[in-house]
């Protein structure tokens, strides 16, 4: 007579414990899937639309991202690891020198003219670049984790798979996305820092834009405004015509403008 309430009592929690797991797991799943869609509306609508469709999502990462903090630590905003994984940015460093020297043997080098002149024209993608981590990480990444707990592989791969899937048709950013979203949430992984692989994004940022010939990235575009370009456009790095997500996690505009002197198509 007495095992049977035991019984059902331990029916009724373990159905409880099962049930809270699922219900965090179909949160973080509408949270992932509202996010990407509105980034990829953002991406793909013309005005006067996508501008609404920015605030929407801005709004909607803003307000999950602080609803469901999880702790600095978490998130990988501390200064902890930096010395251990400050080899990251020297390894971005290397491989930027490498394809500046090989671009500058092709003339496709278009660079600026003194370091005052770097800082003015890309401080705005620095900060951009900062964006992209932040959500790549601790919005998306995090939550795939959560989805798929029994293989983080699996998670990264999802997590660089679109990463990548946003910066289509662009021919270049696409591929180049895919391998950085996978490293760099491999490297989040094992550290825990997001200034790093910040600073690397940048880093590798500015060195497409400055290597690559602008008819070929047209202009770090995605979306409809890759489909929009046209070699007319002077501004590098510019998205001004159309507000897109040049790294398929975040939202805004990014306010580096190169110089006509030096944009080449």
């Amino acid at each position: 007579m007495t095992s049977h309430p035991t019984a059902v009592g331990t029916s009724a929690i373990s159905a409880a414990d099962t049930r809270v797991p699922l219900r965090s797991r179909r949160r973080d799943l509408t949270e992932l899937a509202v996010g990407y869609v509105l980034i990829l509306l953002v991406i793909w609508t013309p005005r006067p639309w996508q501008r609404l469709f920015y605030l929407a999502a801005t709004a909607w990462i803003a307000a999950i991202t602080s609803l469901s903090f999880n702790g600095w630590k978490s998130m990988g905003l501390r200064l902890a690891n930096s010395l251990r994984s400050l080899w990251i940015v020297a390894v971005a460093l290397l491989l930027a020198a490498a394809a500046i020297l090989i671009a500058a043997r092709l003339h496709t080098l278009h660079r600026p003219l003194d370091p005052a002149e770097l800082v003015k024209l890309y401080w705005g993608y620095a900060i951009w670049s900062f964006l992209q981590q932040f959500l790549l990480q601790n919005f998306f990444l995090l939550r795939l984790l959560r989805l798929l707990p029994a293989s983080p592989t699996a998670a990264v791969i999802a997590a660089a798979s679109l990463f990548s899937l946003a910066h289509l048709p662009n021919p270049i950013l696409t591929p180049v996305t895919l391998l950085w979203g996978f490293v760099a949430c491999q490297l989040f992984l094992r550290y825990r820092n997001l200034y790093p692989l910040a600073i690397a994004h940048a880093i590798f940022g500015i060195c497409v834009s400055i290597t690559i010939p602008a008819s070929l990235i047209h202009n770090m575009r995605v979306g409809l405004g890759y489909l929009k370009w046209h070699p007319r456009h002077t501004h590098h790095l510019s998205q001004n015509d159309h507000i897109v997500s040049t790294a398929a996690c975040v939202i805004a505009d990014a306010p580096t403008l190169r110089s006509s002197l030096h944009a080449r198509p």
